[in-house]
């Protein structure tokens, strides 16, 4: 299949788009969500989170983060095949970025972080540990989530110019 500079165009605006929504939610959460939930009593936070989690799995939210990753993966590739225009270190770099510091990121750390509060007893001392542990380390991996989202949106966006 032949890329026009048309589709190719679209994809990279699609994918700039994608790559900022998806900066803006991880932003969200690190600004004042988890600080927010950090001030709860373990039990209400862990209540909180467990239920935030169950929210966030529906079609859009799916769509914006895994959406946005197949056409930063189809850029990528793209831009192997289109090594001598300018914009392609931009779209390779942006591309990489969003795939592994998001898309690699979210499945490696938060999704594992969320699975063991997902059991967690809210009442527990047991739950309180893993409340205290989940506030420090998923927020980590969230902050590393909105850098690279928010990098991999700027350099698409230049890659449009």
């Amino acid at each position: 299949m032949i890329l026009t500079n048309s589709s190719l165009s679209t994809l990279k605006l699609f994918a700039a788009l994608g790559c900022g929504l998806v900066a803006g939610v991880f932003f969200a959460f690190s600004t004042f969500v988890m600080p927010a939930l950090a001030k709860l009593q373990p039990a209400q936070g862990i209540a909180a989170m467990q239920s935030i989690n169950i929210a966030a799995i529906n079609p859009l939210f799916m769509f914006a983060i895994f959406g946005t990753a197949a056409a930063c993966l189809f850029l990528a590739i793209a831009s192997l095949f289109k090594w001598h225009q300018p914009d392609t270190a931009f779209i390779l770099i942006s591309s990489l970025l969003y795939l592994v510091g998001v898309v690699g990121v979210t499945i490696a750390f938060n999704v594992p972080l969320n699975d063991a509060l997902a059991i967690a007893k809210p009442n527990s001392a047991e739950g309180a540990r893993i409340w205290a542990n989940y506030l420090t380390n998923w927020t980590f991996w969230n902050h590393v989530r909105t850098v690279a989202s928010l990098a991999a949106a700027t350099l698409l966006t230049m890659a449009l110019y």
